[in-house]
């Protein structure tokens, strides 16, 4: 039996989860307790989620155990949502510019259980998320970048037209100190990665287009993209050549 399993079974007995919730959460510390937050997803109902989602970041700070109930708020509003609750994706986009980065995880996070479901509604959903804040783009591309979801070409295709309209925002964003745009840069360092190596002819072409930018953050974003792993053992020669080009 899984981790996620057990913890289910154990959360039906419960008459009241807060208390098992806070005390398991795993925060304080550098991970929170992703597998009980999937269970209490699964297991919980509407009213507990949002309940949870009152746990505000005046209420529930970073790295605070009750900030872990906020998490398993979003998480749990992505499954009902990928159960076809529609009238949950407003909170779900609200919840990406929470000033809190776990928060902003689960929300990727949920976006990826309603891509589970429904990838064609991911995809309309992001494309609007695409042309937001900040924070939304860097929510659109983390739950689209996500290998389970990209593994037939039509949605990897979507992700890198994603991925596309969001680095060319990039490119006329004036203000780039503040913590949305360093979310936003860090998360475009990995997504790209995910896309290309989900469809690999295609990807390079598209990412390729970057390379001679001259904007710096953009290269940056490109830089920490070809150290990946992942692209590397996509094709080792490609990834490896525009690396050194871009130093």
């Amino acid at each position: 039996m899984s981790k996620m399993a057990d913890y289910r079974i154990q959360l039906r007995e419960l008459p009241d989860w807060d208390a098992y919730l806070l005390a398991q959460s795993g925060l304080p510390g550098p991970r929170g307790n992703l597998e009980l937050a999937q269970a209490a997803a699964l297991e919980g109902e509407k009213k507990l989620f949002l309940r949870y989602l009152q746990y505000t970041p005046e209420i529930a700070p970073v790295n605070s155990p009750f900030e872990f109930l906020a998490f398993c708020g979003v998480l749990g509003l992505g499954r009902l949502t990928a159960e076809g609750s529609d009238e949950f994706l407003k909170l779900i986009r609200s919840a990406a510019s929470d000033p809190r980065w776990r928060i902003r995880e689960a929300v990727a996070m949920a976006m990826q259980l309603l891509g589970d479901a429904d990838m064609e509604k991911l995809i309309t959903e992001l494309i609007q998320w695409s042309e937001g804040n900040l924070y939304e783009k860097r929510a659109a591309a983390a739950a689209i970048c996500e290998p389970r979801l990209l593994m037939k070409p039509q949605y990897a295709i979507a992700a890198l037209h994603i991925l596309e309209r969001i680095t060319e925002s990039v490119e006329t964003e004036k203000n780039r100190k503040n913590e949305a745009f360093i979310a936003l840069r860090k998360g475009l360092g990995y997504c790209w990665s995910v896309a290309v190596a989900a469809l690999p002819d295609k990807g390079k072409k598209c990412m390729e287009r970057w390379f001679s930018s001259v904007d710096k953050d953009i290269r940056w974003i490109m830089r920490e993209n070809l150290k990946k792993n992942r692209l590397m053992r996509m094709d080792s020669n490609w990834t490896d050549f525009w690396f050194h080009s871009l130093q």
